[in-house]
């Protein structure tokens, strides 16, 4: 099916690789099924000009010799939505392929193309370190394998498809709420260290860890609620990187409420406290369901 050439070229992308040599198409590593002829040859031209937009009709006077009697667009329609299918993709929220009324089709995603000189006779294997790795951008939202297993932490195959667009509104409105937990309490400082000294606690500590870690996460809130309002490449990578950090912050800002305990009271300062251990970790899944590109049920 590939056209011939003296290199065979594997195209990664997201959680996706393809081989343009064999037809073989991973998951994840795991062989899924064979793609159709029209629709492997569609995906590699995509993949081959990624960013780019494919016209229709190049894919016509590509795909579809002039002599063939058959329905244009029933055929590339169906080839597409065969593509979608395999690749978990969405014509409306689009994570791989999006579609251009009336003119074309675009790959949208980031892709990595390495290519690998084909073993002809007489040649010696190529080390490890000789392949070529052709990079189509600089950065990748691909997130990396987590700690800990996939048994404590949300696995992005487990997660629903939602709209990108509420994901980042979402995951916008936690960093406003932790960010007007470091306002409110650096502008009244006083009071907080008041209440620390009628509770007993040791308030000059106390002040200083507060004044800490909320000097710390302005700017980190910052860079993320700008990340997610404007779409930054790599969030979701960076953010996975930044988790262990956060959850220890997070986890830490979690025992507000019981600040506040004299007035709302022990239960639900600790209703309150069970709900803020948890937004960690509701971050880490948001950011998940915007990069998961899984089949839709």
């Amino acid at each position: 099916m590939a056209e011939a050439r003296g290199e065979n070229r594997i195209f990664r992308f997201g959680i996706f690789e393809l081989d343009a040599g064999s037809g073989e198409l991973r998951r994840e590593g795991k062989l899924q099924p064979r793609l159709r002829d029209q629709a492997f040859r569609i995906l590699v031209m995509l993949l081959d000009r990624s960013r780019d937009v494919v016209t229709r009709e190049e894919l016509r006077e590509r795909l579809w010799s002039s002599d063939t009697f058959v329905d244009f667009d029933h055929g590339l329609n169906t080839a597409i939505n065969q593509l979608r299918s395999a690749l978990g993709d969405s014509a409306t929220s689009p994570r791989f392929i999006q579609t251009l009324p009336r003119r074309g089709y675009r790959f949208i995603a980031p892709v990595e193309i390495s290519a690998v000189r084909s073993r002809t006779p007489g040649s010696e294997l190529a080390p490890h370190g000789g392949d070529q790795a052709l990079r189509r951008t600089e950065d990748s939202d691909q997130p990396e394998s987590e700690p800990g297993g996939s048994w404590i932490l949300s696995d992005v195959r487990e997660l629903p498809i939602v709209s990108r667009g509420i994901v980042r509104i979402f995951f916008s409105l936690i960093q406003l709420l932790y960010l007007s937990f470091y306002i409110v309490s650096l502008a009244r400082l006083s009071k907080v260290q008041t209440i620390l000294v009628d509770s007993g606690n040791p308030a000059a500590l106390l002040v200083v860890v507060i004044v800490v870690t909320a000097a710390v996460g302005i700017p980190i809130r910052l860079y993320l609620l700008a990340a997610a309002a404007f779409n930054y490449q790599g969030l979701n990578r960076k953010f996975q990187r930044l988790f262990p950090f956060l959850l220890f912050l997070d986890e830490l800002w979690a025992l507000t409420p019981f600040l506040l305990v004299h007035q709302i009271g022990i239960g639900l300062a600790i209703g309150l406290t069970a709900a803020l251990l948890y937004l960690p970790f509701s971050q880490r899944s948001l950011l998940l369901m915007d990069f998961s590109v899984r089949r839709a049920p």
